[in-house]
């Protein structure tokens, strides 16, 4: 039976199995067709509160495994995400509305996730303390138990995995929340691989759901960590839950990334670099370039060239054409994205090429002559949308960069490298591409932003990884009973 079979899961949840969810379930749809490709289950408050008792207790026994039992599970994930790639693949693609090239990246970096993952199981997260008393005292990381997982549709297979796989390889549980219109390929193949890994019964639940889910997931008392990655409204919200309820929560969160392209470029390169960093994926991920700053100098020729360029892409069905750009995720995010472009050439924005869509297909658009003020350069777009800006020194170019609430990303672009360490350095970020745009994502690197981007780098790395997902526990021990004068 092939991995991902819709027979296991169809109308389900995963929750000590498949089994039939309280709230019961929708239909999965293809963005580019608006048909249904079967149906999954939803899950309501009820569902989470039953996944975080039944994780309370499995969780216990999945800590007192020993290190080489988990590295084994994560290691048979990793392979399974190997071996399945393209049946995943074809989910992320027409549930996604992925191109290929997108889909594949997705199910490498998982394996990665997962590889990463098992040798974190081994690692010795601890220290020995000085002491002024005769005792041996030393601080050791321990699991926090259960751990919230939400992910949003965009990166699905990636946003869901980089915290399930570290947080179960460090004696967690994990109740998990995907996105319910990536509700398959982001949130079932996770589940479909740990299972068939040999994960325990009751250590992962796999939950999708909406509104009403995520907000009993934060609430739980059995649930004491909360990873979640998402827009930065929601995050905000989550944010001041886990504050009022003294729970730990990491936050990944949206952003407006700054390319600032200097005058000593090749030209050819950073036009191609700018159209990956705005266009791939259809600009719905984190990271995507929402801000083109460029040397005055070159702004008009970038222009001209970044425009060509977006006017001769594909766009259509990836599942069954060869296109650069595939569908948005939904009619929501088309109008959010369009009433930002439309506002914008309203306000005296230039649209050079673009600005137009056919359903879910939006043709990637390039704008210039901006003020800081337009909606498609001052927030958050989330689509295929380039906004051009000129900066005449440096010194402009970080002001310009560091004028946003987000600080993800930043990309830098110059045949001096030691000159754009020094620009970096101006500019509050969370992650720095020097010579690359602002895209990338690696199991091994720490993950994060600053601002309205997030709380830091909370995902990948071993160190991050373990940051996150255990806490500090002080413990001393001598020979005998100490003794006290009462």
């Amino acid at each position: 039976m092939a991995l991902m079979d819709s027979k296991v899961w169809a109308g389900s949840v995963f929750s000590d199995g498949w089994t039939a969810s309280r709230a019961g379930n929708a239909p999965v749809i293809e963005p580019a067709t608006g048909s249904e490709m079967a149906r999954v289950g939803v899950a309501g408050p009820e569902d989470v509160a039953a996944a975080a008792v039944s994780a309370s207790k499995a969780q216990r026994d999945w800590a007192a495994a020993s290190f080489e039992e988990r590295a084994a599970v994560l290691r048979r994930a990793g392979q399974l995400f190997e071996e399945h790639a393209e049946e995943i693949q074809g989910w992320l693609i027409r549930e996604s509305g992925a191109i290929a090239g997108k889909a594949g990246f997705e199910t490498h970096v998982a394996a990665g996730e997962c590889y990463e993952a098992a040798a974190l199981a081994s690692q010795s997260p601890g220290e020995i303390l000085p002491t002024a008393k005769k005792r041996l005292s030393l601080a050791r990381r321990v699991p926090v138990g259960v751990v919230g997982v939400i992910a949003p549709f965009n990166a699905p297979l990636i946003l869901g995995i980089r915290s399930v796989a570290p947080a179960l390889a460090l004696g967690n549980a994990v109740v998990f929340k995907p996105d319910p219109r990536t509700a398959v390929c982001g949130g079932v193949a996770i589940a479909r691989v740990f299972e068939e890994a040999g994960l325990p019964s009751g250590v992962l639940h796999m939950l999708p759901g909406g509104p009403e889910a995520g907000e009993a997931l934060v609430a739980d008392p059995n649930i004491p960590v909360i990873s979640f990655t998402g827009s930065t409204a929601a995050g905000r919200k989550i944010g001041e839950v886990c504050g009022r309820l003294l729970k730990r929560v990491h936050l990944e969160l949206g952003g407006n990334s700054a390319l600032v392209v200097l005058d000593d470029v090749d030209l050819d390169r950073a036009v191609s670099a700018g159209a990956w960093g705005s266009f791939f994926h259809q600009g719905q991920i984190c990271m995507t370039t929402g801000r083109h700053l460029v040397h005055a100098s070159i702004k008009d020729e970038y222009v001209e060239r970044l425009a060509a360029k977006a006017a001769a892409m594909r766009v259509g069905n990836p599942a069954v054409e060869d296109v650069a750009l595939g569908p948005l995720i939904d009619t929501h995010q088309r109008d959010k994205v369009h009433g930002l472009v439309v506002e914008s050439v309203e306000s005296g924005a230039r649209l050079v090429t673009g600005g137009a869509y056919e359903h879910l297909f939006y043709r990637p658009t390039v704008l210039t002559d901006l003020t800081p003020q337009a909606p498609a350069y001052a927030q958050e777009v989330f689509g295929p949308v380039a906004p051009v800006v000129a900066f005449s020194t440096p010194e402009e170019a970080a002001a310009l960069a560091r004028a946003s609430e987000y600080g993800l990303s930043l990309g830098i672009l110059t045949r001096d490298v030691m000159k754009g360490l020094a620009l970096a350095d101006l500019i509050p970020t969370g992650i720095v591409h020097i010579n690359d745009q602002t895209v990338d994502d690696e199991a091994v690197a720490p993950f994060g932003g600053l601002g309205a981007s997030g709380t830091g780098a909370r995902f990948g790395g071993g160190r991050a990884n373990t940051e996150a997902f255990t806490h500090t526990q002080w413990v001393t021990m001598q020979r005998d009973v100490a003794g006290y004068p009462f």
